[in-house]
């Protein structure tokens, strides 16, 4: 399991705990230097059901950019744009398996995807 992160972010920090509160195993990666790969945040997307699940529409360069211009990316260059800016990605980025994704730190919906279904995904 990977746990793409930020070092700044208190969200990433919370969730963080929380994993290690509740004894999973995952390996830690800086999300700017080594963001998921384009192929994980297409499956993301696809699992989600809309790649604006995928975005931190809080950050400062999603507003730089503009939601607008954003939304008439075409995917390609929604994906690329996403592995060439990572602090677009919407974090903690968790990738459990081609199935299972968690975006963002909600801890009901991570405990119910890592702990109550451990056997899944």
């Amino acid at each position: 399991m990977k746990l793409f992160s930020y070092s700044s972010c208190s969200t990433c920090r919370r969730a963080i705990k929380w994993l290690k509160n509740n004894d999973i195993a995952f390996k830690l990666i800086d999300l700017l230097k080594f963001p998921p790969s384009k192929e994980i945040l297409i499956s993301a997307s696809e699992l989600y059901g809309d790649r604006k699940y995928l975005l931190n529409t809080s950050g400062v360069m999603y507003r730089s950019i503009g939601s607008d211009v954003i939304k008439k990316m075409t995917d390609k260059e929604f994906f690329e744009q996403l592995c060439m800016e990572p602090r677009l990605i919407k974090r903690p980025f968790l990738y459990k398996s081609n199935k299972c994704f968690l975006v963002g730190f909600k801890e009901e919906k991570w405990a119910e995807k890592l702990l109550l279904n451990s056997h899944e995904g």
